[in-house]
Order: structure tokens, then C-alpha cells, then sequence
């Protein structure tokens, strides 16, 4: 395939898939989630900033964003999970493979188009609640923040689009992918604190094994890339903060939260597109 082809095929599913995620209703879901944590958050944070005299719109917005790292992982698998099942029982792949059409066009417009859509109200959301530091109470967030909170949780999209694009190409049941999508969700969340901390006192197991399945975690990842940005010496993870702190150092917690999520997302992708190439499309 050429690449004019390539781009000329790629722009026509885009379109289409476009045209398709907004009507959606996992699009709407999505905004709303990003709306309604950022609005409780902002309510709390500047009611609360007011009774115990501090100001407080760069702690509200560092504190939504520790809550977007848990939500984000199931949007972007509620998005992406369930695609090529949903295009295959519509009979939607097999009008589209009879154009002119290759499998990897398709599969990578699709994923394009989903993350840019996760994205979309995820800035929006951030850049709305900038102004409103600016324009209501005064305040102005550092652009620095800013930047590092966005570049972690597009990293972390990128993690659970490849996942969720994964789960779409492999499993054929829609009951088996929706319970796959809800155990991925359920496991990275769960190996934030408990599963780790249980691993460590039910198996006594080495503190270098336990850091090691932190950091195969994206969310985990992404929750001390986060951390580091606000707190550098990491003192709410207690002793242990301390020696992340002091062992890694801030640079290397974002670059960890940045580029394995990446790394995870892109080849799970890959994975994907090699098993959506390779079987039958009914």
C-alpha cells in the first residue's frame, strides 16, 4: 500500500468513526465524568480553602488529577474495548473490507480517533478550570503542572487504549470482553496499595519484587509521576516515599510514568493489530 493510499483510507474511517464517537454515548459519559469530578472537587477545595485560610485551586487541581488517574483506565476501556466486537455483530467490518480498505488502516483510524476523542474534554476540562483560577479567584496555575499532569494522563490513555484495543481484537463474546474490561480496570486499581501491601505481609515477599509489580502498574506509574510533581521528597508515602524519593529522584518517577505507559499502550496495540490481521473477521 502506497502512502498516498494509506492517508486517503485513513482520513475516510477517521471521518467516519468520528461522526460515529460522537453520537456516542460513552463520548457524553466520558465528558460528564471529567465535569462533575472536576466541579465536586472545585466546590470542596475553594469552600474548604476559605474555612482554613489557605487558597487552594493548584491543590484542587492536583487533587482531580489523582482522581483521574483511577477514572481514566475505565474510560479508556469502556471506549476501545468493545469496537471491533460491536462493528463485527452490526456487520459494520464486513461492509467496510469490501472497499478497498486494509485491516491496519482501519484499526489504527479507530484507535486515533477514540484516544483524540479521551483527550478532547480531558484538556477542555483543564484548560477551562485555568481560567477559572484566573478570572474568579485570582489565581494563576503553573503552566509547569499544567504540562506534567497532562503529558502523565495522555501517557496513561495511550496505556489502556493499546489494552482496551487488545481486548477488542482478541475476545469475540461481549460478555467476556465487558468482564475482561471491568478485571483489567479492577486489577491496576487494586495493585495501587492493597494487593501489594497483603503480597508483602501474607508472602513476605522482598520489597524489590513488590516495587517491581508497582512499576509494571501504568496507574501506579502515573500516581508517582504525579506525586513527585507536588511533593518531591514524596512524604504521604511515608518510609517508603522517602526511599523512592532518594533511590529515584523526580525526573526518573516521570520519566517512568511517561514512557512505560507509552511503551505498554504501543504494543499491546501492536499485539492487537497482529491478532485483528490474522483471524476472521466473522
Amino acid at each position: 500500500m502506497t502512502r498516498t493510499s494509506f492517508s486517503r483510507q485513513f482520513r475516510a474511517t477517521a471521518s467516519l468513526e468520528l461522526a460515529d464517537g460522537l453520537r456516542s454515548r460513552w463520548l457524553l459519559f466520558a465528558t460528564i465524568v471529567d465535569v462533575v469530578l472536576v466541579g465536586v472537587f472545585v466546590f470542596a477545595g475553594m469552600h474548604e480553602s476559605k474555612v482554613m485560610g489557605f487558597t487552594g485551586m493548584s491543590r484542587v487541581m492536583f487533587s482531580f488529577s489523582h482522581a483521574l488517574v483511577v477514572v481514566l483506565p475505565l474510560l479508556a476501556l469502556a471506549a476501545t474495548g468493545q469496537i471491533i466486537g460491536q462493528a463485527r455483530s452490526t456487520g459494520t467490518l464486513e461492509f467496510l473490507f469490501s472497499n478497498p480498505l486494509s485491516r491496519r488502516t482501519y484499526f489504527a483510524a479507530v484507535t486515533s480517533v477514540r484516544l483524540l476523542l479521551l483527550l478532547g474534554p480531558l484538556f477542555l476540562v483543564f484548560g477551562g478550570c485555568a481560567l477559572i483560577a484566573r478570572l474568579h479567584y485570582g489565581e494563576t496555575i503553573d503552566v509547569v503542572f499544567l504540562a506534567r499532569t497532562l503529558a502523565v494522563c495522555t501517557a496513561e490513555l495511550i496505556a489502556f487504549t493499546g489494552i482496551g484495543m487488545l481486548i477488542s481484537s482478541t475476545v469475540r463474546h461481549p460478555a467476556r470482553t465487558l468482564i475482561w474490561i471491568l478485571l483489567v480496570w479492577a486489577a491496576s486499581i487494586a495493585l495501587l496499595d492493597l494487593a501489594l501491601i497483603g503480597m508483602l505481609l501474607q508472602w513476605r515477599v522482598d520489597p524489590q519484587s513488590v516495587f517491581l509489580l508497582a512499576a509494571i502498574n501504568p496507574v501506579q506509574d502515573a500516581r508517582l509521576a504525579l506525586l513527585a510533581g507536588g511533593d518531591p521528597e514524596l512524604a504521604t508515602l511515608g518510609p517508603v516515599g522517602f526511599y523512592i524519593a532518594n533511590r529515584l529522584g523526580q525526573g526518573a518517577l516521570l520519566s517512568i510514568g511517561l514512557i512505560w505507559p507509552i511503551l505498554l499502550g504501543v504494543t499491546c496495540w501492536w499485539t492487537g493489530l497482529r491478532s485483528f490481521r490474522r483471524y476472521d473477521l466473522l
